[in-house]
């Protein structure tokens, strides 16, 4: 038999609203965070370029989804990310582009091929591309320039100077510049050379110990985190510290009746020993020969080497006797 909906539990009903309520609310909020709708992909990058998890993924400059880990795989980087509403093919291509002057970073897909990408297989590293680094930077730029044949461009300059020879001032003083600009550089084309040299070798170097600065990095990020635990050690010790100076404070506080008689009772002692302190020297100095003497007596035996006279009644008319030799 169906019940009508006035004889429904209200609490349950009341607690199945509000759980659907909320499940609604949450789904138009945070739609595009839900996993549902969307695929997974991931991409092999020589470097991280400063690529975050929750940055946007774009397709042809609009947003298609973000970035969700950016994690070491071996020599490489592996991005994983998910992507709503847009096909990505097998030949596609992934990039990391700057977003903003401040370095934010987004990933560029560029969708090709004839079939759907498997998300189960990373996009490779020949079809990614991270953004120009300085190294790379430097490379081209010595190579480049190396490759002038800088007495040539003086000629260049030169004719352009003497063809602009009768034109106005204006233009002929910016020739002559350029005409000057020339020499300049010809002039100190060794200079040039050996600076643009000694840089792609500052440049090989540094590319040729980027492990070392990296462990060099991981080193000072150890060094920081202790720093960090010993400094909670200290500040737990100086909180410590303080904390007995308090008690000891508190202490003498309650104290001070009784310690002021004591300490005044102290002065008193001392300055009594300080008054006779002749007279205990004196004391001191005397009470030396007696207790060599003492030791004498004591020093031979269980008995005391003495001589008392007149401790026994002796025969009338004698008097006493020195000890003899044999001790009787």
């Amino acid at each position: 038999m169906k019940r009508s909906f006035l004889e429904l539990n209200p609490v349950l009903v009341a607690v199945v609203g509000v759980t659907v309520t909320a499940l609604v609310t949450a789904a138009v909020f945070f739609a595009d965070e839900l996993p549902f709708g969307t695929t997974g992909y991931a991409a092999y990058f020589t470097e991280a370029a400063g690529l975050k998890p929750a940055d946007e993924v774009a397709v042809a400059g609009v947003k298609v989804g973000e970035v969700t880990a950016v994690a070491l795989a071996g020599n490489q980087v592996r991005v994983a990310f998910r992507v709503r509403d847009a096909w990505i093919g097998d030949r596609t291509t992934a990039s990391i582009e700057i977003k903003t002057l401040l370095g934010q970073k987004y990933l560029e897909l560029d969708p090709k091929g004839s079939g759907p990408q498997d998300p189960g297989q990373p996009i490779p590293r020949d079809r990614t591309a991270a953004p120009y680094d300085v190294v790379a930077a430097f490379d081209d730029l010595a190579g480049t320039v190396t490759q002038i044949d800088t007495g040539q461009l003086a000629k260049s300059f030169q004719v352009l100077s003497d063809t602009f020879r009768n034109a106005p001032a204006d233009i002929r003083a910016t020739v002559d510049g350029l005409s000057g600009l020339a020499k300049s550089i010809s002039d100190r084309d060794t200079q040039l050379k050996q600076l643009l040299a000694g840089t792609q070798q500052i440049t090989k170097t540094l590319a040729d110990r980027d492990d070392q600065f990296q462990q060099l990095i991981g080193d000072g990020a150890l060094l920081l985190q202790e720093v960090q635990q010993r400094r909670a050690a200290i500040s737990g010790l100086l909180r410590g510290s303080q904390a007995l100076a308090q008690q000891l404070a508190g202490l003498v506080s309650d104290n001070t009746a009784q310690l002021g008689p004591t300490l005044e009772q102290l002065d008193r002692v001392t300055d009594v020993l300080h008054r006779n302190q002749d007279n205990l020297d004196r004391g001191l100095s005397l009470l030396g020969p007696y207790y060599r003497l003492l030791d004498n007596a004591l020093g031979n035996g269980r008995w005391i080497d003495t001589y008392l006279c007149g401790l026994v009644p002796s025969t009338p008319g004698r008097d006493c006797a020195a000890p003899g030799s044999g001790g009787n």
